[in-house]
């Protein structure tokens, strides 16, 4: 087997798919470093619990995730409204859009402006795709967990998003029970770091809204540093796009309103398992009367 190769763990019941990324020898002995396709997961294995499938190749539980997923953006795109047709491409603008709440024809609108931060930078790509698919307005930014910190201030100052996301990847000790403990988790220490610079910078949780984290990230101890969302409450592995469509009911709903904890997580993929948090402000804005030469 040879990097980029697509391999399921025997040992694991064939539950996730990954991608081998890295090769490296162990007491002469080769050890497999494994990205999963889907789930923010590091791992590695030997070559005899691995087995080769087909990049199309999903488990059972990634066919449920992609079934979600897909869910997930057209109940979205199609409960929100505001769209005019135009044939049978859907036309979109965010200098146009009104909410569907909206009673004023001449209203438009524009919703929040995202900045994402991630340590791995296909599942950047992923992300970014699918925040254009949700029309979206947002910035990607390829930066290693242990830069973050350094670097998160700046990039905000720079960009001003109303929504910042901080992830990549993360992982708890194998057999640690002490869980409030950052020395066991892999990149929690980071994200905690991070989101603590962003509230000296800016301490409105409604003015800067944060989530950070990654697969079974320390939770408590983020949101304790200033996070509006963090994951993982239950220590799981989340999936890529929860961020994504956490992000997108934050920057959609009205500022007017306070979004719940409940509100925020509905179309994510690991739901409260995965992702929790504060109650927080829309960031989406209505504007009047809508320009005529649009």
């Amino acid at each position: 087997m040879k990097i980029g190769d697509v391999v399921v763990r025997k040992s694991y019941g064939k539950d996730i798919t990954f991608k081998i990324i890295d090769i490296k020898e162990e007491k002469g002995c080769n050890i497999y470093i494994l990205k999963g396709i889907n789930l923010r997961l590091i791992a590695d294995s030997t070559i005899e619990d691995l087995e080769h499938v087909e990049k199309e190749s999903l488990t059972k539980d990634e066919i449920i995730f992609n079934k979600k997923v897909n869910e997930s953006i057209k109940g979205i795109l199609t409960n929100r409204g505001g769209f005019r047709q135009a044939g049978t491409v859907k036309e979109y603008s965010i200098t146009n859009f009104a909410s569907h709440d909206s009673k004023n024809e001449l209203a438009f609108g524009r919703p929040g402006k995202v900045l994402h931060v991630d340590g791995d930078p296909e599942y950047l790509d992923v992300c970014l795709k699918v925040y254009k698919q949700l029309l979206l307005d947002v910035v990607g930014k390829n930066i290693a967990e242990k830069d973050q910190p350094v670097k998160v201030v700046e990039l905000v100052k720079e960009i001003k998003p109303d929504i910042i996301v901080i992830t990549g990847h993360d992982s708890i000790a194998k057999g640690a029970t002490d869980y409030m403990n950052l020395d066991n988790y892999k990149n929690s220490r980071y994200f905690v770091n991070a989101v603590s610079e962003l509230r000296n910078y800016e301490p409105n949780y409604d003015d800067l809204v944060i989530f950070a984290g990654a697969c079974q990230s320390c939770y408590e101890k983020i949101l304790d540093s200033g996070a509006n969302f963090a994951s993982s409450p239950s220590r799981v592995l989340i999936h890529c796009l929860d961020p994504v469509f956490l992000c997108e009911k934050i920057a959609y709903t009205n500022i007017e309103k306070v979004v719940s904890i409940q509100e925020a997580i509905r179309n994510t993929i690991t739901r409260t398992n995965g992702i929790g948090g504060l109650q927080t402000r829309g960031k989406y804005r209505e504007g009047f009367p809508k320009s005529p030469y649009v």
